[in-house]
């Protein structure tokens, strides 16, 4: 295994080893707000710290990108962290959220690993290496089209300047679709088109630590990962479409419409 997956894979789980010992003890976390409808826990900081931590001891020049944070040191090697996708998820004891570990290196994202600790379930991937679930290969699914497909999003809960483009958006997918899902964790929603569950996503406003390591999962198993214009600048502008290649340009196509300036800029 690539010895950087490896200390990824190690992290994530020692990460879900905190999420999951205080699942059951919700009531009493420490918890405050970061904004509107935006919540950091000690447990967020705690599994953050962990991950931090085991990176430096091996690799103690390189960047950190982490939710709570922020930016540390400057390399052409930058580690992007979430350390509990899906906060208001777990503060509810609704069991869908996750630790997102990616590695981007010159700019080009080479390593992502999302770890679900209640399910176990252990997503990989390395650049040019394929996508891994629990170290078995998988694919994104064969659906030709958004005629039966299932497909995830995220609704707007935290900026609401675009909740009428985003409506638009839904209106025209969820008709022609087998239905639309919100679990609630944007790098879970990735992992699943990644692994065939889902056969599309798109969101708007999601930061670069929540799917940077699922775009490469979704990519790595043979999907298109794009901004919501169709460009390159997904990770720049958080507004994003993933799925196989087919459901991915129908979905675009009845995205486009829907689209203000402001969001593809």
């Amino acid at each position: 295994m690539n010895p950087m997956l490896t200390i990824a894979v190690r992290a994530a789980r020692e990460a879900g080893r905190i999420i999951t010992r205080n699942f059951n003890r919700i009531d009493r976390l420490t918890i405050s707000d970061k904004g509107s409808n935006d919540f950091v826990s000690e447990v967020d900081r705690n599994a953050e710290a962990v991950i931090i931590n085991l990176l430096r001891e091996k690799y103690p020049h390189h960047a950190i990108l982490a939710e709570e944070s922020g930016k540390q040191g400057a390399d052409d090697y930058i580690w992007i962290i979430d350390p509990l996708d899906g906060t208001t998820n777990f503060l509810h004891g609704f069991p869908q959220f996750a630790v997102s570990i990616a590695l981007k290196i010159k700019g080009r994202l080479e390593v992502g690993v999302v770890y679900d600790p209640v399910s176990e379930e252990m997503y990989t991937a390395c650049r040019g290496e394929g996508a891994l679930l629990n170290d078995k290969k998988i694919r994104v699914s064969g659906r030709k089209g958004l005629n039966g497909a299932l497909l995830g999003t995220g609704l707007p809960y935290r900026d609401f300047r675009f909740t009428d483009n985003y409506m638009g958006m839904l209106k025209a997918l969820i008709k022609d679709s087998a239905g639309v899902r919100r679990p609630g964790s944007a790098a879970l929603d990735f992992a699943y088109v990644a692994a065939g569950r889902m056969d599309g996503f798109w969101e708007l406003g999601l930061r670069e630590w929540d799917f940077a390591a699922g775009a490469l999962l979704v990519r790595e198993a043979g999907g298109l990962v794009t901004d919501i214009g169709g460009g390159e600048r997904y990770l720049e502008t958080g507004n994003v479409i993933a799925g196989n290649i087919k459901v991915h340009n129908a979905m675009l196509k009845c995205i486009l419409p829907h689209l203000d300036s402001k969001l593809t800029a």
